[in-house]
């Protein structure tokens, strides 16, 4: 019986933790809590000590802990801290495959679609980062596989591989849609043969000659062509294209670059590039190929005027 020690009963406990009797007695049953002693009645009194320990089994439960971890750390065979990592680290991966989730979600309401088409989303969307590598590393090499590549190229080749380690904890729906896009575009046998074109492209000598410096000024001239609506065939589309390409570039190294620029301009070839910055948090540049498609057309109507006889 009681040896002079302030003993609490059930009742007590209950009003003084707010816990229900039903689980004081469950945790006591469960070895969790043991009684200090018994009354005359053969009610179960507890300690201060026991009290605490209420409170202490309360405060794990509360975390997300289970009994199981709970008798652990109640019996020195584990940590507090050992416990709550393990279960911090669950907790994160809990929270973001809900955020993935809830991305998914919003990426098929957004889109609409079939039953299939959302399951298809929510698969490709859960793909492993080593999956989604794997899927992209095998059409970089199936698609350059028996080209051999400049240096250039081999960087470019490397910068198409370059996926984030992970989709972010909170995955917008705009990356979610942009893996899910990027997957079938990789999936188009089209889109390879065009980049193995454009691989090949790169052995033009006015490519080496003209390929990079041609850039800038095609988006600063074209862009504010195609802004103030000049039509590329004009006199003012031509004034244009003397800004870009030089009036006296020899009409076969004009025919060479046109056909150059018509197999590298290729909006499905920016459009991965673009993907591959949403996937990995970054603004995507500006398009370029409208500029580049202005310059074509403009190439195509006054090369071949001035090849006309007077």
């Amino acid at each position: 019986m009681s040896d002079g020690r302030e003993l609490y009963t059930v009742g007590q406990i209950a009003r003084r933790t707010g816990l229900s009797v039903h689980t004081i007695r469950f945790w006591s049953d469960s070895g969790l809590v043991v009684p200090t002693d018994r009354s005359t009645g053969g009610y179960r009194l507890y300690d201060a000590a026991g009290v605490a320990r209420f409170d202490l089994v309360r405060t794990l439960r509360e975390l997300g802990i289970g009994l199981d971890a709970v008798q652990k750390i109640l019996a020195r065979q584990t940590t507090v801290a050992e416990v709550a990592d393990i279960h911090a680290r669950a907790l994160d991966a809990e929270i973001k495959a809900l955020k993935l989730r809830r991305a998914v979600l919003r990426t098929i309401a957004t889109r609409g679609g079939t039953t299939e088409e959302a399951m298809m989303t929510h698969k490709l969307a859960r793909l492993s980062a080593t999956q989604r590598q794997h899927l992209i590393d095998k059409f970089v090499e199936n698609t350059f596989s028996g080209i051999t590549l400049d240096d250039d190229a081999k960087v470019v080749a490397q910068w198409m591989r370059e996926l984030p380690d992970e989709l972010p904890d909170d995955p917008t729906p705009r990356q979610v849609d942009a893996w899910i896009e990027l997957t079938d575009l990789v999936n188009s046998e089209d889109f390879r043969q065009r980049l193995q074109q454009i691989a090949l492209s790169d052995d033009s000598s006015v490519a080496a000659r003209y390929g990079y410096e041609l850039r800038a000024p095609t988006l600063e001239h074209a862009g504010r062509a195609i802004a103030e609506s000049i039509a590329p065939d004009s006199a003012e589309g031509r004034a244009v294209l003397n800004h870009i390409i030089k009036p006296d570039m020899p009409s076969n190294e004009r025919t060479e670059l046109q056909r150059w620029l018509e197999i590298v301009a290729d909006p499905q070839v920016e459009r991965y590039w673009q993907l591959i910055a949403v996937l990995n948090g970054r603004e995507p540049s500006s398009p370029a190929v409208p500029a580049f498609t202005w310059l074509i057309a403009a190439l195509r109507v006054h090369s071949r005027a001035a090849r006309l006889p007077l």
